[in-house]
């Protein structure tokens, strides 16, 4: 995740530049240059008092956190009515005209004092519950210090107990969740107040104008829809493998998948039990871990590798205010937010990474994903305050997926000594690829189904009687999978995950998740790492280490920060000018078609029906 505390709407670059040399267009240049600076400083403030927050978790840094907040929002919100007040708005500068758009929307700024206060202490309240919460082990019920992580995760991972699995569900759902509803009823009063305040009928209409597109919300859906057949494919494929090896009584043959059985708390990612479902189990997978700590690997050797990488590219290396100030791994003298976050703190190239790191292939990614957050932040920081972002949600966690999909190339493992092979046999590659595919393409039902529930709650489409139940419905129909238990409207189960706690928006990652594709068909074919139908130059073992061709398009790329269109910038890149899944399934393509002929040959029923673990009068479908 990259930390973005005020973000502002952008809309489309405008094609006349007009008179730029006129005196109303000096003039309003000038008044931006100043206040961009003031926006500067006061954005470096708030992350600063953000990351003191999560980097030691007590009530004094979460107040003094609220009233950096508040403080600023006032200034934001004088500066939005002095911009409303004036003609920048109509400049027949495009640059004006854009930065005026910015910064006259103001999101929760738009509050009044009262409520802007109680707004921010409903959702750090929310965040604090899930950065502190503990659980009783399965083992020993005296024993209520287990974390979600590493505690609770490590179980999730390696138990094989389908009561002890459905137990740490449990526990964690019923103490991060549960308790946070009044909380998150809170958050929702306020946001929907916020949304219209700022002349938008929902929170939902508030995130989605963020995409600079009237029909981008369609176009999610119809993505949704062009993906849903491959899922389905994995689903039923690791539906057959469950049951078999825990039996009709654990997995019905043709319902819905406890989450449980995952090896995650939200069902977001499945790698974690690939044991149980590996396609050709007699072709074990690259052990890079084991081969990690043979080499001695630190958690600093994984952030240096990262470092290199970019370098390699000719970007940025990472500057020494990094070293010295980021939380890198779980400290012993206080609690933080494990969650992994990149932070840009808005001042002589100040950024960091907070996050626990360990020394295993999962964290192997994630530092690579993070890195990228920060070289996009490195990238765009000669960028006016207003422009220091994405121009689209989705681009900057599609940046740091982007380059992790290099990293975790074979060709990649070997040219930095991890492997000795740098290119799979078939069976071998079919495997890696279903590896992959139980990370990014079964999450994009959850993706979808987090703010697709979200919109419905700000829309008020969804009554707060129904709010748990429908959260399960979603889940269900879009995904194909269930809790383990049964739930009712006295639990509330969507607070316990981190980003609705956070007031993150969440498609973003949907997007990210078919935008790093078409970002990735780029690079490869700038690097020379891909050409259509060569299967020795193929998308899913492209590798652009070393390319300074592919770093000088990323450069130009990120450089541009929110400054135009993203359209504009996408086109620029990579000849596109609408997100397309067409890159991502010709990365699966091998497997999608393997999975097919397996399902046939197996006899694999494929699709779900309802769940039947909440009440069967919850609400309506939500099918789009």
């Amino acid at each position: 995740i990259f930390l973005n505390l005020n973000i502002f709407p952008q809309l489309p670059h405008g094609l006349s530049m007009g008179n730029s040399c006129s005196a109303s267009v000096l003039e309003a240049r000038r008044f931006f240059e100043l206040e961009n600076e003031q926006l500067r400083r006061r954005y470096h403030e708030e992350f600063l008092s953000g990351y003191t927050y999560n980097t030691n978790v007590t009530e004094e840094n979460r107040q003094s956190m609220i009233e950096v907040y508040a403080r600023n929002a006032e200034l934001n919100k004088r500066l939005a009515q002095r911009i409303k007040a004036s003609d920048y708005l109509e400049s027949d500068d495009a640059n004006i005209r854009r930065q005026a758009t910015h910064l006259s929307k103001l999101g929760a700024s738009a509050l009044n004092p009262d409520d802007y206060l109680a707004l921010q202490n409903a959702i750090s309240s929310m965040q604090s519950n899930y950065a502190t919460t503990t659980v009783c082990t399965y083992a020993n019920q005296s024993d209520c210090s287990c974390a979600l992580e590493p505690c609770i995760q490590e179980r999730l991972s390696n138990s094989r107990d389908p009561a002890e699995l459905s137990w740490y569900w449990r526990e964690w759902h019923d103490k991060a969740g549960t308790p946070m509803r009044d909380h998150f009823a809170e958050y929702v009063r306020l946001t929907r107040k916020a949304a219209h305040l700022n002349d938008h009928r929902s929170y939902a209409d508030y995130w989605v104008q963020f995409y600079e597109d009237a029909d981008f919300e369609q176009q999610l859906d119809a993505t949704f829809k062009q993906l849903l057949p491959f899922y389905r494919q994995i689903h039923g494929y690791v539906r057959y493998r469950l049951r078999q090896h825990y039996g009709p009584d654990v997995m019905k043959a043709d319902g819905n998948i406890p989450i449980s059985l995952l090896g995650n708390m939200w069902g977001q990612s499945w790698t974690e039990v690939i044991d149980l479902f590996t396609p050709f189990p007699e072709k074990p997978f690259v052990d890079v871990k084991a081969e990690m700590e043979r080499q001695g690997y630190t958690v600093q050797k994984l952030f240096e590798l990262g470092d290199q990488f970019f370098q390699s590219l000719g970007l940025r290396a990472l500057p020494p205010t990094f070293w010295n100030l980021s939380v890198l791994t779980r400290p012993e003298d206080r609690q933080v937010v494990c969650h992994a976050s990149a932070w840009d703190f808005y001042q002589d190239s100040d950024v960091r990474i907070k996050m626990c790191t360990e020394v295993d292939n999962h964290y192997f990614y994630v530092v690579h994903h993070e890195l990228g957050h920060i070289q996009y932040y490195l990238q765009y920081e000669q960028q006016p305050a207003v422009f220091r972002g994405a121009p689209n949600p989705g681009f900057h966690e599609a940046v740091g997926d982007v380059i992790a999909l290099s990293v975790m190339s074979a060709k990649h493992l070997k040219t930095i000594g991890l492997i000795d092979n740098g290119k799979l046999d078939e069976k071998s590659r079919i495997n890696q690829l279903f590896k992959q595919a139980i990370s990014k393409i079964v999450f994009l039902p959850f993706g979808y189904a987090v703010d697709k529930y979200r919109y419905a709650v700000f829309r008020n489409e969804l009554e707060e009687s129904q709010w748990n139940c429908g959260f399960w419905q979603m889940r269900s129909e879009f995904g194909g999978v269930e809790p383990p238990v049964s739930r009712t409207e006295k639990d509330f189960d969507p607070p316990a995950k981190y980003h609705i706690d956070a007031d993150v928006e969440y498609l973003r990652y949907f997007a990210a998740h078919i935008f790093q594709f078409q970002f990735h068909k780029a690079l490869c074919r700038l690097a020379g790492q891909y050409e259509p139908n060569n299967s020795q130059l193929t998308l899913d073992n492209c590798d652009i280490y070393n390319s300074k061709a592919a770093g000088r398009a990323l450069h130009k790329f990120l450089s541009k920060g929110s400054s135009i269109h993203w359209k504009e910038v996408l086109q620029e890149f990579t000849g596109e000018t609408e997100m397309d899944a067409a890159a991502l399934l010709e990365y699966f393509d091998p497997l999608y078609q393997w999975l097919k002929q397996e399902n046939s040959r197996l006899g694999v029923p494929l699709g779900w029906g309802p769940t039947d673990k909440i009440p069967s009068d919850c609400c309506g479908t939500f099918s789009t």
